[in-house]
């Protein structure tokens, strides 16, 4: 069964009542309680990371969890902040940093940086996002990571923000076709050959950021199935299979020497 891409249509159809079912779920509500009634009393960086129950907050909603440890790094982030392409942050090219250092904007704005909608609203509204594509990804991971890429296609402008990115390079790399092993390749051939295959202007537009995922979500779909001698569901839907699993071989090379939009 197709249940990628079915979970993914229901979920996007009405983002708005999604994330409002996470949102009102009792942990999820706890714990962004918690955060807007407190972060307005944050008025340093030794503040904020002093408190781990409001920095893991936060850093959560920016899909920064696996890097809470590193408080050091993370104040050199907020530290430097993003006034010019000297800064730390701006120096990094995983964008999330550079979005978290705008959010907590202490270099520029001192001991107001927590008074912001971004470091308010914003970041509760980033939260239950990431808790809804989490929570996506216990029952299905190649709908966490439709979900995911769907939020940041918009921010990809390079393709080594891509490269930068484990969870979008594993989105680009299913859709392409291309195995797991190609990131050990040299980083600029990678680049290359995403450029080559895809017009990243393309992810400006949703409706082609749409098609792009489903595509990802139907070669997702066809790795999970085991090879039993049966036409691969995911296959008909996108290339028109209709013989033995044998057919499923020639699909996915076909796929992957294809340029998307063209």
């Amino acid at each position: 069964m197709l249940s990628t891409i079915a979970d993914y249509t229901r979920l996007t159809k009405d983002m708005g009542k999604s994330l409002t079912q996470v949102a009102k779920e009792p942990d999820v509500s706890r714990e962004t309680d918690y955060f807007l009634s407190h972060i307005g009393n944050v008025k340093t960086i030794d503040d904020f990371l002093k408190d781990y129950r409001l920095y893991s907050y936060a850093m959560k909603a920016y899909g920064l969890s696996d890097m809470t440890y590193a408080k050091a790094f993370m104040r050199k982030v907020l530290t430097e902040g993003i006034a010019n392409n000297k800064t730390f942050a701006n120096k990094l090219t995983d964008t999330r940093y550079r979005q978290f250092a705008a959010a907590f904007n202490f270099a520029a704005l001192g001991d107001k940086a927590t008074q912001t909608a971004a470091a308010t609203t914003g970041t509760a509204t980033q939260y239950v996002t990431q808790t809804m594509e989490e929570k996506a990804g216990d029952q299905n991971e190649g709908l966490r990571l439709a979900l995911y890429f769907t939020r940041k296609a918009s921010t990809v402008t390079t393709a080594y923000q891509i490269l930068a990115d484990k969870a979008l390079t594993q989105v680009v790399q299913t859709a392409l076709g291309l195995p797991a092993t190609i990131s050990s390749a040299d980083i600029d051939a990678q680049a290359k050959m995403i450029t080559n295959k895809i017009n990243l202007t393309d992810f400006q537009d949703p409706t082609k950021v749409t098609k792009f995922v489903q595509r990802f979500a139907a070669m997702w779909d066809a790795t999970q199935v085991q090879s039993d001698n049966s036409t691969n569901p995911a296959l008909v839907l996108i290339g028109g299979a209709s013989s033995m699993t044998g057919m499923d071989t020639d699909m996915l090379s076909k796929l992957q020497s294809i340029r998307f939009g063209k």
